[in-house]
């Protein structure tokens, strides 16, 4: 009994061995036309590390079966379950002959042991062609020219179009723009005298022309009393020019030392005299007068003044319509030089893409 199950062991075990190998064929078209071509997929499942040996297409194209040719092949190996793998071979067929061909099983080696997929059919078909009118038969056109279409470059044309009639208001523009003469303003910096520099040089020019010591007093007092009255015209800010020695005399109370006024007061009081009424001062009352000047200024005095002065000019109405009419036009200028371009761009491309 012993004996006659080992038998029936060793019998069943090439069985076992081929049912762990799986072979598959497939076509993915069983009907092509003349010069197409289909796939035949060749699938082997096997255990992993198994020996797999597909038929020998090396120098291709070569004949599957008679009227039926392999072009090329790709192959792909991809992990299966319980440790199996599936190997896949994909040939590239195809015909030039019209029949039904019979695909033979494609035969494999694993491990030695051969094996064989399924069998598959291949129709390949032709054209229909009518016989019976062999004059119908035309050779192969030439190439045809398309015929000229309007409407085709109905873009190209009307942009062309419109860049010229932009370029013709660009050189217009250009005309206003040399017409429109531009303005040039500059800022001038212009050296300042400050007020008591400006007066102190006026008295020092007093004493050197000895105005003081002239027989006509009349004259030395008025250039006094004007250098005076434009020094505090521009340091006080009040029009002094055009005002009496009372009403300059009111509006320096409130500044300033009393005593300064005072003797300023006495000042344009004898300044008076002498030139309304003929007054004829007193031996050194004129200098003294001259002295209470320079103290008047020296006490008033400012002297953190800016030395320099920056002069703006200023634009008339005129001046500013022609600046503003400068700037519209070269804005505008601006914006038709980059519609242009664009314009021309899409032209070019258009072209381009035509030809």
């Amino acid at each position: 009994m012993k004996r006659i199950l080992q038998v029936i062991l060793l019998l069943l075990l090439p069985l076992v061995a081929s049912a762990q190998v799986l072979v598959e064929q497939k076509i993915d078209s069983i009907g092509i036309f003349i010069g197409q071509q289909a796939h035949l997929s060749v699938s082997v499942t096997a255990r992993k590390g198994a020996h797999v040996q597909f038929p020998d297409f090396i120098q291709l194209p070569k004949m599957l079966v008679p009227g039926v040719e392999v072009l090329s092949w790709k192959g792909d190996t991809a992990d299966a379950s319980d440790g199996k793998q599936t190997i896949t071979r994909i040939f590239t067929i195809t015909s030039f002959d019209e029949a039904l061909y019979s695909i033979p099983p494609m035969k494999v080696k694993v491990d030695g042991r051969e094996y064989a997929g399924g069998k598959q059919a291949l129709k390949v078909i032709t054209m229909d062609v009518d016989t019976l009118h062999p004059n119908q038969f035309f050779p192969p056109k030439d190439v045809q020219d398309n015929p000229f279409s309007w409407k085709e470059w109905e873009g190209p044309i009307g942009a062309s179009m419109l860049a010229v009639l932009l370029v013709l208001l660009m050189f217009y523009l250009l005309i206003r723009l040399k017409e429109n003469k531009p303005i040039i303003t500059r800022i001038r910096i212009v050296k300042r005298v400050l007020p008591h520099q400006k007066a102190l040089s006026a008295i020092d020019k007093i004493k050197a022309d000895h105005m003081q010591t002239s027989e006509n007093q009349k004259a030395y007092y008025t250039r006094l009393t004007d250098t005076l009255r434009q020094y505090i015209e521009e340091r006080f800010g009040f029009n002094a020019m055009e005002m009496t020695s009372t009403e300059i005399i009111e509006h320096l109370q409130a500044t300033g030392d009393q005593t300064m006024i005072n003797e300023l007061r006495e000042l344009f009081q004898t300044a008076d005299l002498v030139k309304f009424a003929k007054y004829s001062t007193l031996l050194g009352e004129n200098d003294l007068n001259l002295v209470n000047a320079v103290n008047f200024i020296d006490q008033t005095k400012q002297d953190n003044q800016p030395t320099e002065e920056r002069i703006v000019p200023k634009l008339s109405e005129s001046d500013k319509k022609t600046r503003k009419n400068r700037l519209t036009i070269k804005s505008l200028l601006y914006s038709l030089l980059g519609i242009v371009v664009l314009l021309l761009a899409y032209v070019i491309y258009s072209i381009i893409v035509f030809w």
